[in-house]
């Protein structure tokens, strides 16, 4: 049911437990996960006015990953990852709407309460505009 799963993700403490939850499926269903992280314009930016070259620009955002990569390097599941540009709840929806996932698991949280209130969620975003079920993990 749940073979490909599609978990996109930031780093953050959320996206640690959707981790967890996703390799729970995917153990469950013997299926694989395809991390996305996605990198918008203000990052994007960030990252190049502050690192010499492109190598550290791809360890600063590897690095932000790193405790979801790792959580999945202990897991006996399959994975893969990949770098994603664009801004967040759009680009996850066409990813996975591209895709031929049977499920998105998100966490709940990412941006602060303001942006959240005038902006909405990225996990609400993906879950309204994704055609597969969405897990979203508080």
């Amino acid at each position: 049911m749940f073979k490909n799963i599609l978990l996109a993700t930031d780093g953050s403490e959320h996206a640690l437990r959707s981790t967890n939850h996703a390799i729970e499926l995917a153990r469950k269903f013997a299926g694989t996960i395809k991390v996305i992280y996605v990198v918008d314009g203000q990052t994007s930016k960030y990252d190049v006015l502050h690192h010499a070259d492109k190598f550290e620009v791809e360890k600063s955002r590897r690095e932000k990953i790193h405790p979801v990569e790792q959580v999945l390097y202990c897991s006996d599941v399959a994975y893969s990852v990949e770098v994603l540009h664009g801004e967040a709840g759009p680009t996850i929806v066409a990813f996975a709407n591209d895709g031929d996932f049977d499920c998105v698991v998100i966490g709940s949280r990412g941006l602060n309460n303001l942006q959240t209130f005038i902006l909405g969620s990225v996990s609400h975003k993906v879950a309204k505009r994704a055609n597969c079920p969405v897990l979203i993990i508080k």
